[in-house]
């Protein structure tokens, strides 16, 4: 090194350590750290006690899940001597009576065993994985290739990258009411304001269409469609479909397709793909293993990317694969078993779970319909039901939180106050419970109904009959 350059190193980076020139130097060597250019010397801590002050973030603090704060704040018990049911919790593997098929099953085995997939993997997924799944959801309507797929860990993941990449903080998305509470929870920790549009029970749960339109502003940047329906269990027609695709294509407004229940409606409805009836609208299609195949805790899912006039662009794509890379990607020994789960799955594998979600939908409909205060709207798909509870009928009760709060400390059946999903004075009813276990919960409900139903003022005449 040359004399002058020995004599002195300049700073220029914020934590490059600084050296004073020879004549400068004390005794012992004058060194200190130049942050950002103010020189932090020792010895100007002396005299200072340092104090810890750990905080929590932002983002965690703005973190709320309504189902757990609802569930938790519940300080009441079973009854002891009644076994507990639980038709609150939205995972079909709990009873056990739902197995996924055994070639599920093998294929996961056979990804192990293989020893193929133990390393890290592309954080999109592996391309072999992305293929399969583009061609088992591509069709002519809405053609998709390994670059339209991110596999993500779990649906809800791929929701979460879908927000992350089309929403900045400060703007709204459009989120229905009742809806999935994870909407709610994702976007407000990231900053993001959520307007609810109305679905109408009198109408299966379509949406209240002019209502959803008139909350579009300036800010608004997705359209969240959730169909099949968590919690309602409705299915969209064809023709209710295009008209929502109507007003986003008006509007400009991309949509966030959650199609988690996919192909999962009864033999009186069928599931149409969002993306198969529009050109025009650019479309994040989320799905995932979790619910079709029985394996929620694979956390395998996808996101589907359908732009077929480029409006997101190459920006939207990249953003996504930047978000991806934030965990590396789902599960890989899932991801090696997926060409065998799409293509070795058998079809009365799919048949039987949806017969069975039928009956017991079926079942549940007509025991609960039977009941005098209660209002269930019957599904055509997915794995819920809805039941409005007609709350001048049950006085004592403040609303739909006390109500189930009271039926579990009575008759230990656990259902989730329709509150979670921002619809008060309805409860969600899973339907997943094996058969016998069902029709005792609708008799215990029914009982419970009978114990604390009221006549509501001026129908006296309508209780006697």
């Amino acid at each position: 090194m040359s004399p002058p350059a020995r004599q002195s190193l300049l700073v220029m980076d914020p934590y490059v350590i600084q050296m004073h020139s020879k004549g400068n130097l004390p005794s012992v060597l004058d060194v200190h750290v130049n942050v950002a250019g103010k020189s932090s010397m020792l010895g100007k801590m002396k005299g200072k006690k340092a104090r810890w002050s750990v905080r929590p973030s932002e983002m965690s603090n703005k973190t709320f899940n309504p189902i757990r704060a609802i569930v938790d704040s519940m300080k009441v018990q079973p009854n002891p001597n009644k076994t507990t049911i639980a038709l609150s919790i939205g995972d079909p593997t709990v009873f056990g009576n739902l197995p996924t098929d055994p070639e599920v099953t093998q294929a996961m085995k056979d990804a192990l065993d293989s020893g193929k997939y133990n390393g890290y993997a592309p954080s999109v997924g592996y391309l072999s994985s992305r293929e399969e799944v583009a061609s088992y959801y591509h069709c002519p309507e809405a053609p998709l290739e390994a670059k339209d797929v991110i596999l993500t860990s779990g649906c809800s993941q791929a929701i979460a990258l879908c927000l992350a990449v089309l929403v900045n903080p400060g703007q709204n998305i459009l989120v229905p009411r009742p809806g999935f509470s994870l909407y709610r929870t994702l976007a407000e920790s990231m900053g993001i304001e959520v307007k609810l549009y109305n679905l109408l029970p009198e109408k299966s749960w379509g949406i209240d269409l002019k209502q959803l339109e008139s909350l579009i502003d300036e800010k608004t940047a997705c359209l969240v469609v959730n169909n099949p329906s968590n919690p309602c269990g409705s299915v969209f027609s064809r023709s209710h479909l295009r008209k929502i695709l109507a007003v986003a294509a008006r509007q400009c407004v991309p949509i966030l397709a959650d199609e988690i229940y996919g192909d999962m409606v009864f033999s009186n409805s069928k599931f149409e793909p969002l993306a198969t009836l529009s050109s025009n609208v650019p479309i994040l299609s989320c799905g995932g293993l979790a619910k079709r195949w029985l394996v929620p805790g694979w956390r395998l899912g996808w996101i589907l990317i359908h732009d077929r006039r480029d409006i997101f662009g190459n920006e939207i794509r990249d953003g996504l694969v930047k978000l991806s890379q934030r965990i590396l990607g789902p599960c890989t020994l899932v991801q090696g078993a997926l060409k065998s789960i799409l293509r070795r799955t058998p079809q009365e594998f799919y048949h039987n779970t949806l017969s069975f979600l039928k009956s017991n939908a079926d079942l549940c409909y007509g025991a609960l319909a039977a009941i005098p205060g209660l209002r269930p709207i019957r599904p055509s798909g997915a794995m819920y039901l809805m039941v409005g509870i007609e709350m001048e009928h049950f006085p004592e009760f403040e609303n739909d939180v006390a109500f189930t709060e009271q039926l579990f400390a009575e008759q230990s059946v656990q259902c989730l106050p329709a509150t979670c999903f921002e619809y008060p004075n309805f409860f969600r009813v899973v339907i997943t419970v094996p058969e016998v276990m069902m029709l005792e919960a609708c008799s215990r409900i029914q009982e419970f109904c009978e114990q604390h139903y009221h006549c509501a003022e001026g129908s006296q005449e309508e209780c006697d009959k």
